[in-house]
């Protein structure tokens, strides 16, 4: 099973429009981040989790024509922005919560009419809650997990899981994510912020958690250099970045 970071920043990506510190100047790749979404494939099976508005970009970026399925973590506009973009990949499933697919009926009605525009986004609507469900040769497991006060889905597909957004897990949850491999885990920036994790609460989590390697991503211009910050994390826990590539036993 492979895992490929499509974008590890925050909703404003970095650079940030207008900023020009240290960050959103760097040279280094590493430090230009494109909104949060991961591609994990097996064999045939290609997963996209999240679809941000930088998703023609990404896709465009790293060939990927075919998908078996699009999860959608929650609502908001950095992850479900660039659905429209899906156009020319045929019908695509996306998998949510009930009220992520009304946000996505209320923004997209020209996707669900009984006459359609020639060309608009084929896009199949499939129901989800907290129970287990398959998608071809994989199980998914959605666990529950709290931004701010809003719940909202991370998954679990084999030994990997994707959260992001986090700011809570109750115990109901952790106990799902036990025995990973690879957790990957939003850690916004060093200071605290009121609905995702800062760097100190994300490493309190992962030791929680206890992946035998944790990544973090969602990450804003605040957190600093990665060539710095990375090596400033703790043993098996890092940083990740757009393009970063990771393979595990499924």
């Amino acid at each position: 099973m492979e895992l490929l970071f499509l974008g590890s920043g925050t909703s404003t990506g970095v650079p940030q429009i207008g900023c020009k510190c240290g960050v959103c100047t760097s040279a280094d790749s590493k430090d230009k981040r494109l909104r949060a979404s991961v591609l994990i494939t097996e064999g045939k099976t290609s997963i996209l989790i999240d679809c941000g508005p930088d998703l023609r970009q990404q896709l465009i970026h790293y060939e990927i024509d075919n998908l078996s399925g699009i999860f959608l973590t929650h609502e908001h506009y950095d992850h479900i922005g660039g659905l429209d973009d899906i156009r020319p990949l045929g019908g695509v499933n996306v998998y949510a919560e009930k009220k992520v697919l009304g946000v996505i009926k209320r923004n997209m009605p020209y996707c669900f009419v009984e006459n359609r525009y020639p060309g608009v986004p084929t896009i199949n609507l499939n129901e989800i809650t907290e129970q287990q469900f398959k998608i071809n040769n994989l199980i998914v497991q959605p666990i529950r997990i709290m931004h701010a006060s809003l719940p909202i889905l991370g998954f679990r597909i084999g030994k990997i899981a994707y959260l992001t957004d986090v700011k809570t897990i109750n115990e109901k949850s952790i106990e799902l994510l036990k025995d990973l491999d690879i957790l990957v885990i939003n850690a916004l920036r060093l200071n605290k912020h009121f609905s995702h994790l800062s760097v100190e609460e994300a490493l309190i989590m992962a030791d929680r958690i206890g992946a035998k390697r944790t990544y973090f991503t969602h990450i804003s211009h605040d957190m600093g250099l990665h060539e710095i910050m990375n090596k400033l994390l703790p043993e098996n826990i890092y940083l990740s970045y757009d393009g970063l590539k990771l393979t595990v036993s499924p």
